[in-house]
């Protein structure tokens, strides 16, 4: 039986020396549907990026038969929606409703929001807690936990409406962020929000380390509104325990068991690092290969 869940890959996957339309040919030729793309401070989509230019990036996916179903960003953590300081939390904002108009532009339904952070134990620790905005590692201050909540609470509800506006969902990642930790803390901070543009962008590999991944999908249920396909080995510990599908410890048929007792059909887009020192592109066929085996899990 095959999956009704579409298949596509995040951009942080390829090559970073690879342009735009490469990867687009590469995804297409791999056998996605999709590809996520990322708003980045440079490049071509970035915070600068012309509407036009957008608009041209979607139709050329299109014409590789490729969708944008979702946007993602690693500029929360330089900005952060809790932050200590109150200019870094307003231009966490503006991130917000940034990616929200670009993601709109193109076509994507849903965009990637981390909703802050209390600690981040995997940047460096030479990290001065006093950065300039510009620095990149200005979001790694600890925050006190309860700060954070009621400071992420209050922005997702400010930043709802632009949401609803756009027609383009907020979804919250399950990250490393110390923050939201579990899945009934996660739904309960969903409803808190109270929008149906405001859900939850589920990290399947980032809910290994510390749980199980098929018990969040079970609790989440339809607040899920896309995934990211990640491996993860727990007994690294680490960032190196995030390893190629298939070779870590997420247990795929209980994933794809709860994904359809949730009713869920979205997308799933694999997010993998490119870390082959040769043929770096071979990951992403990888990455394809072992997609078309994880879909089937389960449906027997």
């Amino acid at each position: 039986m095959t999956s009704s869940i579409k298949k596509g890959i995040n951009i942080w996957s390829f090559d970073p020396k690879l342009g735009l339309e490469d990867c687009f040919r590469l995804a297409r030729d791999a056998g996605f549907a999709g590809i996520e793309l990322a708003l980045a401070a440079a490049g071509p989509v970035s915070l600068t990026t012309t509407d036009a230019d957008l608009l041209a990036i979607r139709r050329l996916a299109g014409q590789y038969q490729l969708e944008i179903p979702s946007l993602a960003t690693g500029l929360y953590w330089q900005f952060s929606l809790t932050s200590n300081r109150p200019d870094i939390r307003e231009q966490a904002r503006a991130i917000v409703r940034r990616q929200l108009h670009v993601g709109a532009l193109l076509g994507a339904g849903c965009i990637l929001v981390v909703p802050g952070t209390v600690g981040v134990d995997f940047r460096p620790e030479d990290v001065v807690p006093d950065a300039a905005p510009g620095d990149f590692f200005a979001g790694s201050e600890i925050i006190d936990y309860e700060e954070a909540y009621q400071r992420s609470l209050e922005a997702l509800r400010e930043l709802a409406p632009a949401a609803e506006r756009t027609g383009v969902t907020i979804g919250i990642e399950n990250i490393w962020n110390k923050f939201l930790l579990s899945p009934l803390e996660m739904r309960a901070f969903i409803d808190a929000v109270g929008s149906e543009r405001v859900g939850v962008f589920f990290d399947v590999g980032n809910a290994v380390a510390n749980g199980y991944p098929e018990q969040w999908i079970r609790i989440l249920g339809q607040r899920i509104c896309i995934l990211h396909l990640k491996d993860y080995r727990r007994a690294a510990g680490n960032l190196s325990g995030f390893v190629d599908l298939l070779a870590g410890d997420v247990d795929w048929p209980a994933v794809m068991r709860a994904l359809a007792g949730s009713g869920y059909t979205g997308w799933a887009n694999a997010e993998m690092c490119p870390t082959y020192r040769y043929a770096p592109s071979q990951m992403v066929r990888h990455a394809a290969t072992a997609m078309d085996q994880i879909l089937t899990m389960g449906t027997d």
